[in-house]
């Protein structure tokens, strides 16, 4: 049926009539400027002169962002030289890493917009280096393949920076925590809430600023919003992404300076047994996907 639908299109849906395929492809292309990346992946199957537009540069251009060189030079220039604009915004689709490994940017494939993620081997972690408060264990629910785990501590602060040319939107940043501990048991994914403590005692403060004077606050217990099932009841053993704030780019230049921070710092009580895994930074009206990751079994 795929096949006869083609050839309609290309050769009229009447005989001598007019088909699709006689539509010049500069008007086609000027059509696909006001559509997705999938949508003209889609489309290209169709006939030669949509397939002619869905590789034109002109379009793709238009669904990178005005900044997009920015990210292409933190590959090496053999990545990216030389290749056609749909071939670098497919390039750009998937993590560029960069600052040791330890950040990741790349392009949402609907919207062509930048998000990023940062890894918690990139955080300041008050007392990281005592094994008796925090740990590292390797794990494939993060992207970065290591996730920091809270064993027990009084003063509780996590911070970290990122300087970036976003380019102008909105975005939210977020922290990605699991309460609780999670390991493999014969093929299973288990959660285990022995440590888990003081959490619900106090709540964590949330901040962050930017270079050009934006601040947002919150706090929450961690415990308050765990992720529920159909039926209401809370289900724990969840990646949950805690919401800092938001903040407004109006332009790429100068480069944007984004300082955030968590902190539970009232040492009247101890917690512990909790992952963290990374900071998110991306587009805040922008449909959040389920990533490779994010486990909730």
């Amino acid at each position: 049926m795929g096949a006869s639908l083609s050839n309609a299109a290309e050769n009229g849906f009447a005989t001598g009539g007019t088909g699709l395929g006689d539509i010049p492809e500069s008007c086609v292309a000027c059509v696909f400027m006001y559509l997705t990346p999938p949508e003209i992946c889609n489309l290209a199957r169709l006939n030669r002169a949509f397939r002619g537009a869905a590789s034109s540069d002109a379009v793709w251009e238009s669904k990178l962002p005005s900044n997009y060189h920015h990210m292409l030079d933190l590959l090496p220039p053999w990545r990216h030289e030389g290749l056609s604009k749909k071939c670098i915004f497919s390039l750009l689709s998937r993590p560029v890493s960069f600052d040791n490994d330890y950040k990741e940017v790349w392009l949402d494939r609907i919207s062509g917009r930048i998000c990023m993620s940062i890894s918690s081997k990139a955080l300041s972690i008050t007392s990281s280096e005592d094994r008796r408060h925090w740990n590292w264990f390797p794990t494939d629910e993060s992207r970065f393949q290591v996730v920091a785990y809270c064993q027990q501590v009084w003063w509780f602060e996590v911070s970290g920076t990122v300087k970036f040319p976003f380019p102008p939107d909105i975005y939210t940043l977020t922290f990605r925590i699991h309460i609780g501990k999670f390991l493999k048991r014969l093929g299973r994914r288990v959660s285990n809430f022995e440590h888990t403590h003081g959490w619900d005692l106090g709540p964590v403060r949330y901040e962050l600023s930017t270079s050009d004077g934006q601040h947002a606050v919150s706090n929450c217990l961690l415990h308050d919003i765990e992720q529920h099932d159909a039926k209401g009841n809370i289900k724990r053993g969840c990646w949950i992404e805690y919401k800092v704030g938001e903040f407004i780019v109006s332009r790429s230049d100068p480069v944007t300076e984004v300082r955030f921070s968590m902190k539970q710092i009232d040492c009247t009580h101890s917690k512990g047994g909790m992952c963290l895994d990374s900071v998110s930074i991306i587009p805040s009206n922008l449909k959040r996907c389920k990533r490779t990751g994010s486990f909730c079994k």
